[in-house]
């Protein structure tokens, strides 16, 4: 590969870090993410993040009972308001309204200590076709006024989460030092740019090297990670690994409107564990042992050298999250949907890895599962009926790669079937399939592949069928091959 080659992949994606206090690597945070149809309480959540000494979370919204169990912790969080409010934002009564009932509400002693306030997420994503390139910033603008009236714009600080595709490098020299804002919202960035600076806000940042992997099978597989990479050169400065360059285009893209020293947070970096070749549990465990190793000794990147402010993407699994991107998108977590921790982690930076520790007093539904009726005389509606299950379930992990993924055709039906009577709160009427399961007592998993025994569902459970989120895109014919 030539020596350009690797920049035409750098801004392939971007993520999420977490916040750790004494003993952690400085200025860590987590997102939490609840897209799940099987919540952990929010209390149980909050007591996971401080047994694991995380003094910051960035949240996709302001949920009431997400916040009340925040209120005390002393954790700094990050509010959030989703897309779909950013116009609504471009009124100046409705940011008052908005502030004053997520923002200054919590702003007491015992309170909840809200330091950032995300302005839509990833609002310039190229997907959305410009939806939101003309409310984000109207929205931006009235939110931080909004705080500033309300006396907290010293302390609280509007921004903008956005994906490492709104800024580039041209192709005919595709160098971090070369990096510049998107030619299509260059104009709307600069403004946005200029506005925080003033306001003395950080950039935010999702900078994910998995997605510079993910389905580019020219990206040389070493530089998504921070070990053993051949260096490539920009202009005598060598880099080894996607997210440093990534981090230095967009340096590159602020000193090219006059604000290169701007302060840069990663709202989003993480690596999948299920759900593609490349996504399991080695590989997020290389990645995060570079990356804790890079942030405990502050080295920055070769532009900014220093401490980095970082969100880890993310907490849990979600298991409702929508799979358009690819199946990997429910697998995020550094814990699984029910809290427990996937892989050894050392958060200081030391190597010195352990689990983290677990979500205490876990409810679970009673072992009970729902498998393949061996017994079954008429087979012909098992791919129908395999289908179903997986339109209103999860079954990312039956797909290539993942750890489902060596099942034979009865054992693809059972797995899809238990997801389905799972998320159904194991309701025998959900395990029939016209005659093709059974509810067994019998922990059907097979060897690397869990056959997951759901959580008792809470009030804050999201117990809708997957229609109402984004079904399952994909067909599940193949299972039975």
């Amino acid at each position: 590969m030539e020596k350009f080659d690797l920049f035409k992949w750098v801004l392939c994606g971007s993520i999420v870090l977490f916040g750790v206090g004494c003993g952690r690597v400085d200025g860590l945070g987590v997102n939490w993410g609840t897209l799940a149809t099987h919540k952990l309480p929010p209390k149980t959540v909050v007591q996971m993040l401080k047994d694991n000494g995380i003094q910051k979370v960035k949240l996709f919204d302001a949920d009431r009972k997400t916040m009340s169990a925040l209120a005390g912790s002393g954790i700094e969080v990050m509010v959030a308001i989703p897309n779909d409010q950013l116009a609504v934002m471009g009124s100046y009564d409705r940011a008052q309204e908005w502030v004053k009932k997520n923002v200054t509400a919590y702003n007491f002693t015992g309170g909840v200590n809200v330091k950032y306030v995300a302005v839509g997420n990833e609002p310039f994503l190229k997907s959305y076709n410009g939806s939101f390139v003309n409310t984000t910033l109207p929205a931006l603008q009235n939110i931080q006024k909004a705080l500033n009236e309300a006396g907290l714009g010293d302390t609280v600080k509007a921004t903008v989460p956005l994906n490492a595709d709104v800024y580039e490098s041209p192709e005919d020299n595709p160098l971090p030092s070369a990096g510049t804002f998107r030619s299509d919202i260059s104009d709307v960035m600069t403004q946005i740019v200029k506005f925080m600076a003033e306001n003395n806000a950080p950039f935010t940042v999702n900078i994910y090297p998995f997605l510079s992997l993910y389905g580019n099978n020219d990206f040389p597989f070493n530089y998504a990670f921070f070990d053993g990479a051949t260096p490539i050169v920009d202009k005598g400065i060598e880099y080894t690994n996607v997210f440093d360059a990534n981090f230095d285009t967009l340096v590159s893209a602020l000193k090219a409107v006059g604000h290169g020293n701007m302060t840069i947070i990663i709202g989003e970096v993480g690596w999948p564990t299920e759900g593609d070749i490349n996504a399991n549990n080695g590989n997020a465990y290389r990645f995060y042992n570079g990356l804790f190793t890079k942030l405990g000794a502050n080295r920055g990147t070769p532009l900014r050298p220093g401490y980095i402010e970082v969100y880890l993407f993310g907490l849990i699994d979600e298991d409702a999250k929508s799979v358009a991107p690819g199946n990997f998108e429910r697998h995020w977590g550094l814990f699984r949907y029910d809290g427990q921790p996937k892989f050894l982690i050392d958060l200081t930076g030391r190597g010195q890895n352990k689990l983290l520790i677990p979500a205490q007093n876990v409810e679970y539904q009673p072992q009970k599962w729902c498998t393949f009726n061996a017994g079954a005389k008429d087979v012909s509606k098992l791919v129908d009926n395999i289908n179903f299950a997986c339109t209103y379930a999860d079954c990312t992990t039956l797909g290539y790669g993942s750890s489902c993924n060596s099942l034979d055709a009865n054992g693809n039906a059972s797995y899809a079937f238990n997801a389905y009577f799972q998320t159904q709160n194991q309701d025998p009427d959900s395990c029939n399939f016209q005659g093709l399961a059974t509810v067994t007592t019998k922990n059907i998993s097979q060897g690397s592949c869990n056959f997951t025994i759901q959580l008792v569902a809470s009030s804050t459970s999201i117990l809708r069928p997957l229609i109402v989120l984004t079904v399952i895109s994909m067909a599940y014919t193949f299972l039975l091959q």
